[in-house]
């Protein structure tokens, strides 16, 4: 029989191969995705489809982009883009560094985009990369699909009639995470500081931490009114509500486990513990079951100390 841990290691690696593995997936059949676009306010869209969410600015400045999931959906992400704008991407915001979210900067960037990009994902993006939680290594991506300019705290645009107001969070999904706001247009765009509807996944490799992806999405709710559109990482369009009741769950999965840690219970112990179990109807769905997003936050907390 399965102890914990083997079950953990042996789901970890299937959703390695979803989530990490990027334009490099051999694996996924991309023809049956789906790309869409939905109107979220004024200039602004949401693109979905497999990967993160894409965002969206169109207007007579031409097309902003914030991230561009896999490389083998470009063509059907442009189809989807041409349906409410005819202009060419001009710019292409990274959220972060995970393929899912970069794998179709180099086929923009040869069709003209600007790649742009906190610091340190330009420095992940060029660089081996080891994800511990996976056991995977990422190769570096090719020179021409690395962002040309970055930033380090903050970086604003002014295209399409909007101020588009772009910073830097201190260490959370990763150590390079940035959140996109559409000032006049009263969109968020939180790249995956943001799950949706799903445990989010924490990249401790690269700097990220449960407490850090906390102190952020404080952050996002503070930018917040009940007007807000806020378009996640993962999952389906949200609001100011949906970013409160993530913050919810974060905290008290977060406090339980901490408790766990200082009475010395084990890790087999706190999962057997069911520290997610009320919440796991709405967030235990997803690609990260409960037992592997426990892990995560225990190994945050262990790690802090």
């Amino acid at each position: 029989m399965f102890t914990n841990r083997m079950q953990l290691t042996v789901v970890a690696l299937f959703v390695a191969l979803f989530l990490l593995v990027g334009s490099y997936s051999e694996g996924q059949d991309f023809s049956k995705v789906q790309v869409e676009a939905i109107k979220v306010s004024r200039n602004v869209y949401m693109v979905t489809g497999a990967g993160g969410n894409i965002g969206i600015s169109a207007g007579k400045d031409g097309v902003f982009m914030i991230d561009a999931s896999y490389a083998p959906l470009t063509e059907k992400i442009k189809a989807a883009v041409a349906t409410f704008s005819p202009k060419p991407t001009k710019f292409v915001v990274t959220t972060h560094w995970h393929q899912d979210h970069t794998g179709g900067n180099e086929n923009l960037s040869r069709e003209g985009a600007i790649l742009v990009a906190h610091e340190n994902v330009r420095k992940r993006l060029g660089s081996e990369q080891f994800v511990e939680f996976f056991n995977r290594k990422i190769p570096p991506i090719p020179e021409s699909a690395l962002p040309i300019i970055t930033f380090n705290q903050d970086i604003s645009f002014h295209l399409n009639e909007d101020d588009i107001f772009i910073f830097h969070v201190a260490p959370a999904h990763t150590d390079g995470d940035a959140i996109v706001h559409f000032k006049q247009s009263g969109v968020i765009h939180t790249g995956d500081l943001y799950f949706n509807g799903l445990y989010p996944f924490i990249d401790l490799s690269a700097g990220g931490s449960v407490d850090g992806v906390i102190v952020a999405v404080k952050q996002l709710i503070s930018l917040c009114d009940s007007n807000m559109k806020v378009i996640p990482g993962h999952g389906p369009l949200s609001d100011k509500d949906g970013l409160e009741a993530y913050l919810k769950m974060l905290v008290t999965i977060r406090d339980r486990i901490a408790n766990g840690i200082k009475a010395g219970k084990t890790l087999d112990d706190i999962i057997a513990s069911r520290p997610t179990r009320d919440f796991d109807p709405i967030w235990g769905k997803g690609f990260l079951k409960p037992e592997q997003f426990v892990k995560i936050v225990y190994d945050s907390l262990v790690k802090k100390k």
